[in-house]
C-alpha cells in the first residue's frame, strides 16, 4: 500500500512539473504535449487512488 501512495505522490509531482514546462514552452506543439502528459499523470494518479480506496 505504501508503494501505491508513493506512486501517487510521484505522479502528482511529475504532473506539476509537466504543467510548469508547458507553461514555459514557446512552441505550441510542445505546450500541448506537456499539457497532455500532465493530464495523463493526473489521471493515472486518480486511478491509483481509486484502487487504494477499494
Amino acid at each position: 500500500m505504501e508503494d501505491m501512495v508513493s506512486s501517487v505522490k510521484k505522479l502528482r509531482a511529475e504532473a506539476d512539473l509537466a504543467h510548469q514546462i508547458a507553461m514555459s514552452a514557446t512552441d505550441d506543439k510542445k505546450r500541448e504535449l506537456y499539457e497532455r502528459l500532465a493530464a495523463h499523470f493526473r489521471q493515472v494518479a486518480v486511478e491509483i487512488e481509486k484502487a487504494i480506496s477499494d
